[in-house]
């Protein structure tokens, strides 16, 4: 049985939620490729029983267990692309929003060639 979790048991809905679509994602993606939970569990590594928790949701299967799927799907790219810099737009903005609001050109003192 999963460890309780703090983390895991205090979750916001719309976190569980997609939490509970990656798994079933993962699953779509499995029988897609027609591979039986037996085969992909073994190429994963972990039971039946872990990845049927990772294909329902369950918020308490380890990060590495995830991985591990994904790799095995061969989306690992995925993984790695979640919370890249160049596709976080709120950062983005932060980062616009510190920007000078003005600038000046450089005097003929400041060009030092």
């Amino acid at each position: 049985m999963p460890r309780a979790s703090r983390a895991a048991s205090g979750l916001p809905p719309q976190s569980q939620r997609a939490i509970v679509r990656l798994g079933r994602d993962l699953a779509v993606a499995r029988r897609r490729r027609k591979l039986p939970q037996r085969l992909m569990a073994e190429r994963m590594l972990v039971s039946v029983q872990t990845l049927q928790r990772l294909e329902a949701g369950d918020p308490t299967v380890g990060l590495a267990v995830l991985a591990s799927a994904l790799h095995v799907l061969g989306m690992t790219e995925r993984l790695a692309g979640l919370v890249a810099p160049d596709s976080d737009r709120a950062g983005i903005s932060e980062d616009l929003s510190r920007l000078p609001k003005t600038t000046h050109a450089a005097s003929d003192d400041e060009l030092d060639f």
